[in-house]
C-alpha cells in the first residue's frame, strides 16, 4: 500500500495521514487513530489494519501494510457484502 491510498476508505484518510498521526501524536491506544478524521469509524474494515499500523509503531517498526491497494478495495468491499447481509438477517 502506498502513502497516498486510502486506508479509511469511508472518510478517504490516506496511510501517509496516519501514519504522521501516528508518528505526531503517539496515541497510547489504537483507538484513538478515530481523532485523525474520523477514520475507522464507520464500516469497520479497516480497524484491524489501523491496529496493525499503531502495533508496528508501538514495537518501533515501520508502519507499512503490505497489500495492494486494488485487493484491500476488494476486501473492503466483501466485507461490506456480508455486513450487510447479515444485518438483513437480523432485522
Amino acid at each position: 500500500m502506498n502513502k497516498d491510498d486510502n486506508i479509511c476508505v469511508c472518510h478517504r484518510v490516506t496511510l501517509g495521514k496516519i501514519q504522521a498521526y501516528i508518528l505526531r501524536e503517539n496515541p497510547k491506544v489504537a483507538s484513538q487513530l478515530a481523532d485523525c478524521l474520523d477514520s475507522g469509524t464507520s464500516c469497520g474494515w479497516c480497524i484491524p489494519f489501523l491496529e496493525k499500523l499503531h502495533k508496528l509503531h508501538r514495537e518501533g517498526k515501520e508502519m507499512d501494510l503490505s497489500i495492494e491497494q486494488t485487493r484491500y478495495v476488494e476486501g473492503r468491499d466483501a466485507y461490506k457484502q456480508r455486513k450487510s447481509a447479515h444485518e438483513e438477517q437480523d432485522g
